[in-house]
């Protein structure tokens, strides 16, 4: 699991010096971000999950420790480390009445500091284990709970369609399903798509369910009242309110809040049950008899906007307009059109499993001899149709063999040989789109790398550069390790040792200037950083290319 550290220090060779020893410890597992005040720690924590944060206790503006009590609001499962170079005892006593705290001495040395940073991460795994072994005992108990809970929400799905509900029927009815959220409040709505191991059979599919719920319940009950149901595709459906207890300040916090869980319950399901899980976010809350239209959005934007299996992505409404030609569900599913945008809609997916579901459904109706000649008709030019479209716009006229015959259907000797064209040219699109997901893979890093080698003055955090190019910050970093091989932070520190060195042999730059110009504020930062990659200082560098 990849941890985030957060070093606050207003003395800037403290919190350079320590950065750079956090930097390097061990970047597979640790995400250092640093700030010179509590104002800009604040900044960052509305930016994104902090699980450590490594503070001084005493700084102008607002104090370690008042800077503490508001990460409880942001981040309750923070861990907080205070360093200081005061021993009074009131700072201490204070200190340690605050939960999840430690106190340490500046005087103790880098040794005690990455020590005590690195028992915390192994207590925060231990929690999480903790947490994972908790879930597992709640399993039953909550399973004929949850069964008859989620008939209810799907039926009021269905029944808040463009009605008003009653809310005091609704008051009853939840206080007799044991449902703990509010009718008379908003909700916002999680979908969670789960890619289940290839191979998976029925009970194995729902034991991984069970257990991703117990996480989701796990991570989300600090800050928020919840209910899960799975939907009919299959995928779990999450109805959220803030608890009651909840600060005001909160409400402004949440969606950026569920981000960040949502990220914490994506690494847990990894580590814990090797399940990718992929998240669709309701931007903002909506009113009960909203719901279903609220569920259509994050539907359609789960199939528009999330690649094919396996991916951990997160996806968050922002209120983007929608095409109605896409509004996959209608009252009357026997319909070919509603079938038929669905089938679309997994093609540009590259969802291929649930794309041949509906296919070999449609499939069925056309080889059934009892069909009506139209029904069969249709069903296969409005397949045929959303094929011949994706051909023309990927231009793959040439690769599909006999592609002409997509829209003659009196080409083909028999319906089953018709059917059997229209799936092999599906598998031939499908096999390119494949390849494209590769060459795009390829694309975002070149975008990636490019950013970093034109901005290496600038911030380039792993925060930073997730939020540029739209990831979530531990999907960007196991993304960019396997695409390239090594570590995102190492490849930056890379670019800025090659940078550095081609700005030293300008002679009229000083070397405060290159620092400045390869992202250090602070010359004394570069020259600890450039001496640790080359073996040189930066002058003693420059003094070798005049002497060769």
């Amino acid at each position: 699991m990849l941890y985030r550290l957060l070093i606050v220090d207003d003395e800037d060779i403290i919190t350079d010096s320590l950065y750079e020893v956090f930097h390097r410890l061990n970047p597979e597992k640790l995400d250092v971000c640093k700030a010179y005040s509590a104002k800009e720690a604040l900044h960052w924590m509305s930016r994104t999950r902090i699980d450590i944060i490594l503070t001084d206790i005493s700084m102008p503006g607002m104090s370690g420790l008042e800077l503490s009590e508001e990460i409880q609001v942001f981040w309750p499962r923070c861990k907080v480390i205070f360093l200081t170079g005061f021993s009074e005892f009131d700072y201490a006593y204070k200190a340690i009445q605050m939960p999840n705290v430690r106190y340490l001495l500046k005087t103790e040395g880098y040794d005690k500091v990455t020590g005590t940073v690195q028992e915390v991460m192994q207590e925060i795994e231990y929690e999480n284990q903790m947490s994972r072994l908790l879930e597992q005992s709640r399993e039953q108990l909550y399973a004929l709970e949850q069964i008859a809970q989620g008939d209810y929400i799907r039926h009021l799905l269905q029944e808040s369609k463009g009605h008003g509900l009653d809310r005091d029927r609704l008051i009853d009815e939840f206080h007799k399903m044991s449902i703990g959220l509010d009718p008379a409040s908003p909700i916002l709505l999680v979908m969670g798509h789960l890619s289940y191991p290839k191979g998976a059979n029925y009970i194995e599919r729902s034991g991984l369910l069970a257990k991703a719920r117990m996480v989701c319940n796990s991570y989300l009950s600090e800050k928020m009242k919840q209910i899960s149901i799975v939907d009919s595709q299959g995928d779990l459906l999450l109805l959220l309110q803030p608890s009651e207890h909840a600060e005001e300040k909160f409400y402004n916090h949440l969606v950026r809040y569920l981000e960040g869980t949502l990220e914490l319950i994506q690494e847990s399901c990894l580590q814990s049950l090797s399940l990718p899980v992929a998240f669709t976010i309701s931007g903002a809350s909506c009113g009960w008899d909203e719901m279903s239209q609220q569920y259509k959005r994050l539907r359609h934007l789960q199939l528009m906007k999330i690649g094919g299996e396996g991916i951990t992505v997160i996806v968050t409404d922002r209120g983007e307009q929608l095409e109605d030609s896409h509004e996959l569900y209608k009252k009357n599913e026997g319909q070919v059109a509603p079938k038929a945008e669905v089938l679309s809609a997994f093609l540009e997916a590259g969802k291929v499993e649930k794309f041949n579901e509906i296919f070999e459904e449609l499939s069925m109706v056309m080889l059934y001899a009892n069909s009506p000649v139209h029904r069969k008709i249709e069903i296969y030019y409005s397949i045929a149709l959303i094929l011949y479209a994706h051909i023309n716009r990927l231009g793959l006229s040439s690769e599909i063999s006999d592609y002409y015959q997509l829209m003659r259907l009196d080409e083909h000797s028999s319906m089953r040989e018709a059917v059997q064209y229209l799936k092999q040219a599906a598998e031939q699109l499908f096999k390119v789109k494949s390849q494209e997901n590769k060459e795009n893979a390829a694309t975002v890093i070149d975008r990636i790398c490019d950013y970093i080698n034109e901005h290496l003055s600038e911030d380039l955090s792993l925060v930073r550069l997730a939020e540029i190019h739209y990831f979530n910050p531990s999907y960007l970093s196991r993304f960019f390790k396997q695409e390239c091989g090594v570590n995102l932070s190492e490849y930056i520190d890379n670019c800025r040792v090659r940078r550095a060195k081609e700005l030293l042999k300008e002679d009229e730059l000083k070397v405060r200037e290159v620092a400045v110009g390869v992202g250090y504020e602070a010359a004394h930062s570069f020259t600890r950083f450039f001496k640790k990659a080359t073996g040189m200082t930066p002058q003693e560098y420059r003094d070798a290319l005049t002497q060769s």
